[in-house]
């Protein structure tokens, strides 16, 4: 019999939240890091260090080591890993589990066609629902064999496809673009991405991502307007990366702060870094906050009332659930928030724009979903007859949380869907909020 996990009851802020937080690497360059990791042409085992300690990193590492990688795990900085990858001499067919890992059903499928036998790929139930038209096309317009539209999939290839160009609509997922390109100098003729569809590529700063990594493992790419051209030839990563601290999910610690009108630091912010991580702060900004870089980390002080905010999280659709938690803050005080560009997140973990419309409406929130986004209206908000709902969703269940630091009651279904990418978030979060009371 299947034990049932009681909701897990989110803290409620006693006064302004105040505290220093670290938070794992970011699992978008831990999953790319791992990839052209595998790539690797010379025999160098690569070292990939201070990767987050949670489920997508362990899918990630499982499906190399599927296909002929090896990955062993070590233990890093509180709540990381230390990885070392050695590349195989030819990859192999096997099995792989993708999970919900969108990094691992995008980014894998272009690397099994280099595979010298059938690669099956598949995944968590929700993880068939979720787009992969970009991927399958894609492959399929180099000459790979792919059978399936969605997970499960086929994946047969051969040691060097033949590579070339290729046409997609990238529209419902920028790890589209970004799977085929990783594995592209591996490709006979190297990869040529062209993005074709009636909107643009969303969360664009993670191609850019993308780029830069390739870059450093020796790839050559030329980038165009929507198209994006990997040349054959080896890919040599660094022998050692240092995974910089993930600003996604970083933004759930910094909304503590502004939701409570409070001061929260993030310690070892970048001072450069490949997450669009001035977007995040611009937002947070955006609802009043001040945000200062110093010597101790990114620190972030709320506002004593929070301003409705109009923005297009485009390039950080990821951001949307915690920016919707804030936004329904804000409308206690009677301010009005429009969150625009983000109509593609219906194709995420779950559709999180009709989550977010469910769960925030179950604290009297007053929103609605729009084309490409959610607008949220004044309202004020009350304690929840139900659990809140996560989805099995790591964003959904965070925003919960930020819900929670206001409104007596909030108890989230599933907070272990937080170990996506915050092993630790169920223990940390409330230490934060309790050192702030």
């Amino acid at each position: 019999m299947t034990d049932v996990l009681e909701p897990w009851p989110a803290p409620t802020a006693g006064g302004p939240v105040r505290g220093t937080v670290s938070v794992p690497g970011s699992k978008s360059v831990t999953n790319r890091a791992l990839v052209l990791a595998a790539l690797g042409t010379d025999g160098v085992t690569r070292h990939v260090r201070g990767a987050a300690r949670s489920r997508d990193t362990t899918l990630m590492a499982g499906a190399l080591e599927a296909l002929g990688a090896t990955v062993t795990l070590g233990e890093g900085r509180t709540g990381t890993v230390d990885l070392a990858v050695t590349a195989p001499g030819t990859f192999h067919g096997g099995h792989v589990d993708c999970g919900l890992a969108g990094t691992v059903m995008r980014f894998v499928p272009p690397l099994a066609a280099l595979a010298d036998g059938p690669v099956v790929l598949d995944g968590d139930p929700r993880a068939r629902e979720r787009p992969m038209g970009g991927i399958v096309a894609g492959l399929r317009g180099l000459g790979v064999g792919v059978e399936g539209e969605s997970l499960p999939l086929t994946v047969t290839g051969g040691p060097q496809p033949a590579g070339g160009e290729v046409t997609v609509d990238a529209s419902a997922s920028s790890q589209f673009v970004s799977g085929l390109l990783l594995s592209g100098a591996r490709y006979s003729r190297g990869v040529t991405v062209v993005h074709a569809g009636e909107r643009g590529v969303p969360s664009l700063p993670h191609v850019a991502m993308t780029v830069a990594m390739l870059r450093d493992a020796g790839v050559s790419v030329e980038e165009g307007v929507a198209r994006w051209h990997v040349a054959p030839g080896p890919v040599t990563a660094p022998a050692a990366l240092d995974v910089e601290p993930d600003l996604s999910g970083a933004a759930v610690y910094l909304a503590a702060a502004v939701a409570t009108g409070g001061e929260v630091t993030v310690a070892g912010w970048p001072d450069t870094d490949l997450q669009p991580g001035g977007t995040v702060l611009r937002v947070l900004e955006a609802f009043g906050a001040h945000v200062e870089l110093g010597a101790a980390g990114l620190t972030v002080r709320g506002p004593g009332r929070l301003r409705g905010v109009d923005v297009d999280l485009t390039e950080v659709s990821e951001l949307t659930p915690t920016v919707a938690a804030l936004a329904a803050i804000a409308a206690r005080d009677g301010a009005t928030s429009r969150l625009r560009g983000v109509g593609h997140i219906r194709g995420h973990e779950t559709d999180r724009l009709a989550a977010l419309a469910a769960e925030l409406g179950t604290v009297g929130a007053r929103v609605t979903e729009t084309a490409d986004g959610l607008e949220i209206a004044p309202a004020p908000l009350s304690a929840p007859t139900r659990p809140w709902r996560a989805y099995a969703d790591h964003r959904m269940a965070t925003a919960g949380a930020i819900v929670g630091l206001v409104v007596d009651g909030v108890r989230v279904d599933d907070v272990a869907a937080t170990t996506k990418t915050l092993p630790d978030f169920a223990a940390d979060w409330p230490l934060l909020v309790g050192a702030g009371s």
